[in-house]
């Protein structure tokens, strides 16, 4: 059944009760603020306040000399209405102008006034104070007493060096020398960072007079600070953020639980979230304790995210999801390595003896004693497929893992090219994070800000591959991991041989061994995969009704690769050269806010169904042969997408299954007789019909290979990066009026053991599936959502079954 995600509100303001009177207003507020360029200035700051309840159009906010800075929409009542600010140069204050003038006077051809969506959707138009570029909590904005306070300013990358002489002109100092390199600035892809010391009215005449601002936040201090503090002040910052902590306000809260070494109880941040009878342990006799403090330290990650920027805040803090802990790591010594599958089936066993709950099982650890595995099954890995896919374990149910990818030896890293060293296949993703049905988490990084006496550099750039994270030895036939990255922490190199990780380039959590220490830092995959793990059950409190198979569907598609990852990519990169980043970053980092939403110009579409892949065949003797296709008449925005004519629109498509391991020595070097079952999606082309496509798919079934030349219609990572694991993801792009006509998606089988004569009853063996489909038309401005609603509604869960 089709069903779109995400908010379904109209994306239109409703029409204000006189035209010419609202449009008045909005004029002479905007003459009011006079001309910036008689007054010597580049341009003015606007705080533009939206009508309450109202949809907030903002994109016109982002043209034409507007350059649009901040939007807060987390308005929850009419007392607190959303607010845009806006830079504004003269000709940019000129054209908002005129906007408002077009609405006054203009109709469209449809008959509704010129810019109605933006203008209808403004009530106030102000110039803006400091606090409308104020990015921290409220609550920290410094107080306006003369004083001179410090300052994280955000500016604009070609204005700096300007803005930064001028404002020391008026008296404002700044933190470090004039590089990144001496501590003195954080350079992102579009903004410039740096800390300046100043009253309120000197601050407010560098903003007001030079214009190069984007943003104002409070400095962070860094880990480091927190991680040297005595025992009793650490203690005292703990306690303060307790008495801060909402607990789950749900009657069934999601769970983590965690397969680790255990986890502390004590901690006055960990004890709300994880009850007495809620630790377990793989073997009887284990302690429940954490002594090793690993298990400990991923379990603040896991509720707070990194708690330095949560713990200084100083705002109430809500967690939805709950702990539970799964000891699988004894307190002294190893795990003989054999155990090891058999060590977290115990485990799983050991947590599902408690009532039925939505869990999240995050795994970070690792072993390297079975690399180099080439991407292939070891009996840990296929004992993970097998408790993710339900078949193991004393309840016979989905399950949702999050994996680390293992971390590199610091140790052999002597300064120069970092990312050689985690390329090497003795560096490989660790078992079992190569299995197919889990989320592999890598880890990237954005921490690059040092202390200001502590020499060195950042090992990595800023959105780069964390050093510490592990990557595929291997680039096609076995499935794509990691499957995204999440922040890890950083290195330091400040000698020869270097000093490696150091505290202010890692994350803040709890430490075990409360309350000699309340806080410690963590990094590494260990600590991606505790974000990630953060991450999937909030987004899974969103839709609590999905399977594990669609929430790891949407969270992994989210996943986009920064800026920073692009540039090991040629300037007009083959499908091919995608290899390299796909073997590092897997998709990339998630996006939250993506995974949740489904704006009016980008919308996703969610399904979940289930095949029957394969039949007994009408000659005796013979393997089982195909059995069903899902053919699915896409809800398409025809209309919209018509209307956006050659545009360039962008469509992602997911499927994801869970497959059932084979992981026998004749099957374990074929990726089409280790899974159960494989599955396709394949989409119709601009001029194919349904027969044609039908017919087109019925070619494929039996021979996966034979669209090698074919396939290659548009798809940006093809066929190879696609049809490997059981997650596959490719983006299509072309043009909108192309796509109007492509509106037709098959998910059909291939080979899979399932499909061989020894399998008994396989007409009876049902597939469970997900997709995803995401349609985006990127800054072009229209709105598919409410087409697309209106057409599911009229096609009542489009959903066709065809039989091969």
């Amino acid at each position: 059944m089709f069903q779109a995600k995400g908010g379904g509100q109209t994306k239109r303001p409703s029409d204000v009760p006189d035209r010419r009177a609202h449009a008045l207003a909005l004029l002479r507020a905007i003459d009011g603020i006079g001309d910036p360029a008689a007054q010597g200035r580049p341009g003015v700051y606007l705080e533009i306040e939206a009508r309450p309840n109202e949809p907030f159009v903002t994109k016109s906010l982002d043209a034409s000399g507007l350059h649009l800075l901040r939007v807060d929409s987390d308005a929850k009542n009419e007392a607190e209405p959303a607010r845009a600010t806006v830079f504004a140069s003269q000709v940019g204050l000129a054209n908002l102008r005129k906007k408002v003038e077009a609405f006054q006077d203009e109709d469209t051809q449809t008959g509704r006034p010129k810019n109605a969506d933006l203008v209808q959707s403004i009530r106030a138009i102000v110039e803006a104070g400091l606090r409308a570029l104020w990015r921290s909590p409220s609550a920290k904005f410094p107080e306006d007493d003369g004083a001179t306070h410090p300052w994280e300013i955000w500016l604009d990358r070609s204005g700096t060096d300007h803005f930064i002489a001028q404002a020391r002109g008026i008296g404002i100092r700044f933190e470090g020398g004039e590089s990144q390199a001496e501590g003195g600035r954080l350079e992102f892809p579009e903004d410039i960072v740096v800390v300046g010391y100043g009253t309120h009215a000197q601050i407010a005449e560098a903003v007001r007079t030079f214009g190069t601002v984007k943003a104002l936040a409070a400095p962070t201090v860094l880990s480091d600070y927190f991680e040297g503090l005595a025992p009793e002040e650490q203690a005292e910052w703990a306690r303060a953020m307790e008495g801060l902590l909402q607990p789950p306000a749900a009657a069934d809260p999601r769970y983590i639980t965690l397969l680790d070494s255990g986890v502390g109880l004590n901690h006055p941040l960990i004890r709300p979230f994880l009850d007495p009878a809620d630790r377990h342990a793989a073997q009887l006799g284990w302690g429940l304790d954490d002594s090793r403090g690993h298990g400990t330290q991923l379990a603040g990650i896991s509720l707070y995210g990194d708690l330095l920027p949560v713990i200084q805040s100083n705002m109430p803090v809500q967690v939805q999801h709950r702990l539970e802990s799964a000891k699988i790591i004894p307190d002294a010594g190893q795990n003989p390595h054999h155990l090891l599958g058999a060590v977290v089936l115990k485990a799983v066993n050991a947590v599902e003896a408690n009532a039925a709950r939505g869990r999240t099982f995050s795994m970070a650890s690792t072993t390297d004693e079975d690399t180099p595995h080439d991407g292939a099954p070891t009996s840990w890995s296929s004992e993970i497929d097998q408790l993710t896919a339900g078949v193991s374990g004393n309840q016979k149910r989905q399950r949702l893992f999050v994996i680390s990818a293992g971390n590199t030896d610091q140790n052999r890293f002597r300064g120069g090219d970092y990312l050689s060293i985690c390329d090497d296949p003795d560096h490989e993703i660790e078992s079992p994070a190569q299995a197919w049905n889990p989320i592999c988490v890598g880890a990237c990084t954005d921490k690059v800000r040092l202390p200001a006496d502590l020499p060195g550099q950042p090992v990595a750039p800023i959105g780069d591959l964390s050093p510490s994270s592990r990557t595929a030895s291997w680039w096609r036939h076995w499935p794509i991991k990691p499957d995204v990255v999440m922040e890890g922490g950083n290195w330091v190199q400040d000698r020869l041989p270097p000093r490696m990780k150091h505290p202010a380039l890692s994350l803040l959590t709890t430490d075990h061994q409360y309350p000699m220490r309340s806080l410690t830092t963590t990094a590494d995959t260990s600590a991606a995969t505790a974000l990630a793990a953060k991450a999937v059950t909030e987004l899974w409190e969103d839709y609590p009704a999905l399977w594990p198979e669609t929430i790891r569907a949407i969270f992994v598609s989210s996943a986009r690769w920064t800026q920073q990852m692009k540039t090991h990519l040629p300037a007009n990169p083959s499908k091919g050269d995608f290899a390299k980043l796909f073997r590092r970053y897997g998709y990339g980092v998630p996006d939250q806010a993506r995974a949740r939403r489904s704006a009016a110009n980008a919308l996703s579409l969610i399904v979940q169904d289930t095949i029957i892949p394969y039949r007994p065949s009408d000659t005796a003797g013979a393997d089982p042969v195909h059995n069903q296709m899902k053919f699915f008449e896409l809800p398409w925005p025809r209309n919209a997408l018509r209307a956006l004519g050659t545009a360039e629109v962008t469509l992602r498509v997911t499927l994801s299954t869970f497959i059932e391991p084979n992981p026998s020595e004749a099957a374990r070097g074929s990726k089409f007789r280790y899974a159960s079952h494989n599955l396709r999606f394949k989409l119709n082309r601009a001029n194919e019909n349904q027969a044609q496509f039908k017919a087109r798919i019925n070619r494929l079934a039996d021979d996966p290979e034979a669209e090698a030349v074919a396939d290659n219609d548009g798809w940006v990572y093809g066929r190879n990066r696609r049809d490997v694991g059981s997650l596959h993801i490719d983006e299509l792009r072309c043009a909108a009026s192309d796509l109007a006509r492509r509106n037709m998606l098959a998910v059909h089988p291939v080979a899979g053991w399932w499909k061989s004569k020894s399998t008994r009853n396989v007409s009876q063996k049902t597939a469970r599936f997900a997709l995803v489909v995401e349609l985006d038309t990127g800054d072009v401005e229209t709105d598919l959502y409410t087409e697309v609603e209106a057409a599911i509604a009229a096609m009542n869960a489009a959903r066709v079954q065809m039989v091969v």
